[in-house]
């Protein structure tokens, strides 16, 4: 709990507890504009800041190995702007009426994040108070461009000083100290030397903290890296592509810390959890905890082909995983190949979806939209594919963005290729580069047709009916998480996973050299907002729950089928269109034939 933040009387006697001289050190999670200028914010938000809580957590084993001294109290504050709103005025009114020293950390800051760090970090620096900033922007920059980039050169005029790289094995408590004694450096440089996990304090917030989560979801990562080289991808050139791991004892101390906090959910943040090399022992280790009450559900992401690691969708399950995030990106085979995502074998979907369905998981699916050879027509086309040969639950759309830190950032740069200066647009939402065959235009309008395409009406009652048919299934989960991403994109325009329950807008907040509305003009305009969407959401609801008493009182319940979910039979791949119709898709399935008749002669009797 935030020290500012407890009852008078308790902090009197942590006060008189301390006997000394106080540090505050104060962690904020900035979130980013929307096309208003306002900070995208809700009384609920969807997803927990995994960043947030591993700087917490080392913050809390610094404090409790007292590395300011024993005379001094570390004070903790840890704020996530996506559910909470940051005041700079009262957190530099409160630490001056506290006394002491203190340090201001903009933690896990992304690109599009970027701009809404630096207009929280000028109240502080205005005030004398220091202001430290890392995450994927500052530690991809740093190790994908030659030189740096403009918006931290003027960020470091300010006086912000950065952090790159991870603050694990002490590099936080090198960081409190030099604040402490009023030395911080412009730059602290840990990329060359990415730190072992485990052993290391675990992530953890407090409850009233997850509690502003929908669904009082927590998370944990347990690897960091990944050994893919996806060009698009920023995780390869900041965590590296030796994957790291936390021990099985280290997750059972982070279940346990939680679940004794009322925390019983869990969103693995690791980029492809089915390549940690210690998958089973953690499964096992969950499944041991549920043998002993400890039952936590899990979300986890995974690869195309984790469906052919023996026992592992069966042993995720075993151990609570619900939830699975799959990295489909594509299903078009020239488009992968060209983003160096050679581990996505199209031929491999049907089966893997499959399997997890087979086990209850509600399946999410990330789509890319815009690679080169991308048209709206072959979006569209391929849209329909999925929707009629795949059985996914949910599928979300990106926009492919040439992220600072990406390959396909550094190629664009080098080239002197135009890319939009504004990086609060680099949120996957928006398109910030030219594309060779769609103007802005088109591309755009191709973006919002795929997600209109895919959650047609139709298409929802065909998701609850393969839900409904299958005795693992949850088709009220699936609704629940379908009107999530519909209310989001149709009603907020913001990316599902950048959403949350009930829109925050303060009036005062607005961006940095936009004009402050005035109270006449923000407050009936967002009064009629929420009105309207109010009506919108509640209409979107009723709809939908008739949909679903439809399909839970449909006669054919149990035995309906359709082309995604009935087995797979020999010869579809002449006839499925998404070998047939998809750029490249012939092609992958000669060489899918080459391979399994090579497995085929490497296991046959000698």
């Amino acid at each position: 709990m935030s020290e500012l933040r407890r009852p008078v009387a308790s902090r009197l006697r942590a006060s008189r507890q301390d006997r000394g001289e106080a540090f505050h050190f104060v962690m904020i999670k900035p979130s980013h504009y929307d096309d208003d200028g306002y900070p995208i914010q809700w009384l609920r938000s969807a997803i927990p800041s995994n960043t947030l809580a591993c700087m917490n957590g080392l913050a809390e084993d610094a404090k409790r190995r007292a590395v300011l001294g024993e005379g001094v109290a570390l004070r903790l504050q840890t704020y996530d702007e996506t559910n909470r709103r940051v005041r700079p005025d009262r957190i530099i009114r409160a630490l001056r009426r506290a006394g002491g020293r203190a340090l201001i950390a903009l933690v896990g800051v992304q690109s599009n994040q970027f701009p809404r760090a630096v207009d929280l970090a000028r109240p502080f620096l205005a005030a004398g108070l220091p202001v430290i900033m890392g995450g994927f922007h500052i530690s991809g920059t740093l190790a994908m461009l030659p030189e740096t980039p403009p918006e931290v050169v003027a960020a470091r005029a300010l006086g912000i000083a950065f952090f790159a790289g991870e603050a694990e094995e002490g590099r936080l408590d090198q960081v409190l100290c030099d604040a402490y004694a009023g030395a911080l450096r412009p730059l602290y440089n840990f990329m060359d030397a990415l730190p072992s996990l485990e052993g290391e304090p675990p992530p953890i917030l407090p409850s009233q903290h997850v509690r502003r989560t929908s669904g009082s979801l927590s998370s944990v990562d347990l690897g960091r890296g990944c050994p893919y080289q996806c060009s698009f991808c920023t995780i390869i050139n900041v965590q590296g592509r030796r994957s790291r791991f936390r021990s099985p004892d280290d997750l059972e101390d982070i279940i346990r810390a939680n679940h004794a906090q009322g925390i019983r959910r869990f969103f693995i943040t690791d980029d492809n959890f089915a390549r940690n090399r210690h998958w089973e022992a953690l499964l096992d280790r969950l499944i041991a905890l549920r043998a002993q009450g400890l039952n936590c559900g899990f979300t986890i992401q995974v690869d195309t082909l984790c469906h052919r690691i023996p026992n592992f969708i069966e042993k995720a399950a075993a151990a609570g995983v619900r939830r699975v995030f799959i990295g489909l990106e594509n299903i078009n085979p020239e488009n992968l190949l060209g983003a160096k995502k050679r581990q996505n074998r199209i031929t491999e979907y049907r089966a893997m979806l499959q399997k997890w369905r087979e086990h209850g998981a509600i399946t999410y699916a990330g789509y890319i939209i815009g690679f080169p050879g991308d048209t709206k027509e072959s979006i569209l086309r391929d849209v329909e594919i999925i929707k009629r040969e795949l059985p996914l639950d949910i599928l979300e759309f990106f926009v492919l963005t040439p992220l600072p830190g990406s390959e396909d950032h550094k190629r664009l740069w080098e080239a002197g290729t135009w890319m939009d200066p504004d990086l609060n647009k680099y949120d996957l939402n928006h398109c910030v580069t030219q594309h060779p065959r769609m103007s802005d235009a088109e591309w755009n309008a191709a973006y919002r047709a795929a997600w209109a395409n895919y959650y047609t009406p139709e298409h929802v009652r065909t998701i609850l009916r393969r839900a409904a048919a299958h005795r693992l299934g949850r088709p009220k989960t699936a609704l629940t998480t379908i009107l999530w991403f519909k209310l989001m994109i149709q009603y907020e325009a913001v990316h599902p996973l950048e959403g949350g329950a009930f829109r925050l807008k303060f009036r005062r907040d607005r961006r940095n050299g936009l004009p402050v509305e005035s109270r006449f003009v923000f407050y009936p305009r967002y009064g009629a907002e929420i009105a309207v969407k109010a009506w919108r959401y509640l209409a979107l609801y009723r709809r939908s729950m008739r949909t679903l008493r439809e399909v839970m009182r449909a006669p054919d319940r149990w035995t309906y089928s359709d082309l995604a979910i009935a087995p797979q039979r020999d010869g579809e791949m002449e006839t499925l269109d998404l070998y047939r119709a998809t750029s490249g898709g012939e092609g992958a399935v000669a060489r899918a034939r080459r391979d399994e008749a090579a497995r085929g002669r490497t296991t046959a009797p000698v």
